[in-house]
């Protein structure tokens, strides 16, 4: 699969961005900073970003839509919901050091904001009948397990943390 000029621009941008937030205070790193580690000009940022937290937005958008193609089901019982969350917790380990960057950074509220969307969205389409605050309900404690497990390097076995998790919302 080829990627586009685009692509491998955004992409340049995203690996910049989150090596100089490795060795920067975030709120010291500049957009020329990050265009010059990318090695683009500050026009192609600009025509693909506004800010840097839309370079964030952007790589969390990028990997959700890689989530999403590689999911082979919808849940339909406790087990799939299971390894769903299993699923969205080991893409989450493996993404462990941008999002500790993140955390450094306190950048979290972009994390946080982003679910809210992505889960309000979801329910709104798949769930409408439901009550409007269950997307909050979910992605703020996505958010606050995974950030804590985040801050402890992610010891606690994917399984058992997944398990966790659909007991305390999966009634039978």
């Amino acid at each position: 699969m080829a990627f586009s000029q685009e692509e491998y621009s955004k992409y340049y941008i995203v690996q910049a961005l989150f090596k100089l937030m490795g060795e920067y205070d975030y709120e010291k790193i500049s957009v020329t900073d990050v265009t010059a580690k990318a090695g683009v000009g500050r026009a192609t940022f600009y025509r693909y970003f506004k800010r840097k937290e839309d370079v964030i937005i952007y790589y969390f958008e990028h990997y959700k839509k890689e989530f999403l193609y590689s999911k082979r089901f919808y849940p339909r019982c406790k087990a799939d919901y299971v390894e769903t969350v299993i699923q969205v917790l080991t893409t989450f380990k493996d993404h462990m050091q941008p999002f500790k960057l993140i955390r450094k950074a306190r950048l979290e509220y972009i994390y946080l904001d982003y679910l809210n969307k992505r889960f309000s969205e979801t329910f709104k389409k798949d769930y409408p009948e439901k009550s409007k605050y269950l997307p909050f309900l979910y992605a703020g404690m996505l958010f606050n397990v995974s950030i804590s497990w985040l801050d402890n390097d992610c010891d606690a076995p994917v399984s058992e943390l997944a398990e966790t998790i659909v007991n305390s919302i999966y009634f039978e």
